[in-house]
Formats: C-alpha cells, sequence, structure tokens
C-alpha cells in the first residue's frame, strides 16, 4: 500500500479545523498510521522546503510553518498519494474547488491548510524527515 504525508498547517490548527479534516481523510476511507502534534524545530522545516531554497517565498514558507503547532499524519492506502492531492485542492484558494480542504477552508496561498506530499519520491522522504520510526 501507498504511504503519503498530510501536514495540517498552523493556520488550521488555529482555526481548530483539525477535526475537519481528519474526518475527511476516515471517510475517504484511508488509514492513519502515524499522527501527532508538533511545533516542528526550524531544521525540519527547512529540509522539508528545501526544493523551494532559492525561490523568493522560501523564508515565508519557513516563518509560516514553524509559526505554531501542526499536525503531522502518515496515511496509508490505494492510489493513496494522487487521491490526498485531490482531496486537498489547488494550493491557490481561487482555483480551488468547493468541495476540497483548500477550496472549503482556504483564503491564502501561503497558508493554505494542508500540506500534501506530491510524489512516491518525496512522500518517503518528507515522512522520514518527520516520523523517525516508519
Amino acid at each position: 500500500m501507498e504511504k503519503t504525508l498530510l501536514i495540517i498547517k498552523p493556520d488550521a490548527v488555529e482555526r481548530k479545523l483539525i477535526g475537519d479534516i481528519i474526518q475527511r481523510v476516515e471517510r475517504k476511507g484511508l488509514d492513519i498510521k502515524a499522527l501527532k502534534m508538533e511545533k516542528i524545530s526550524l531544521e525540519k522545516a527547512e529540509k522539508h522546503y528545501e526544493v523551494h531554497k532559492n525561490k523568493e517565498f522560501y523564508n515565508n514558507l519557513i516563518n509560516f510553518i514553524t509559526s505554531g503547532p501542526l499536525v503531522l499524519m502518515v496515511l496509508e492506502g490505494k492510489d493513496c498519494i494522487k487521491i490526498v492531492r485531490t482531496m486537498a485542492g489547488s494550493t491557490s484558494p481561487s482555483d480551488a474547488i468547493p468541495g476540497t480542504i483548500r477550496g472549503d477552508f482556504s483564503t491564502d496561498m501561503l497558508e493554505n491548510i494542508v500540506h500534501t506530499s506530491d510524489s512516491l519520491e518525496s512522500s518517503e522522504k518528507e515522512i522520514k524527515n518527520f516520523f523517525k520510526n516508519l
């Protein structure tokens, strides 16, 4: 079975959307293999966003993701990566379709409620960054 990482970002935690997001995952039939809440370190944030290191928005990403607690989940299921990305919706709130997580809750391109792994390679790397024993 395929695994992926879903991060409920600080804006969603602050807005008390954790339960709504987890409920969508469970109703979809995906298995939650690991779940924790933490305020991540600068080191973990930099490793997570290293692909964006030379982009102009990199510092804003780092500042935001380390600004408060977030919820990290490892999900498992058939075609899990594609399913979770579809559930999340477009990164841009103006393009996110109603019924998706971002379409229903996001209002900002940076503070966009969730992060989802975009490939099997990213998923494996991201899970290892946040969950050492999986």
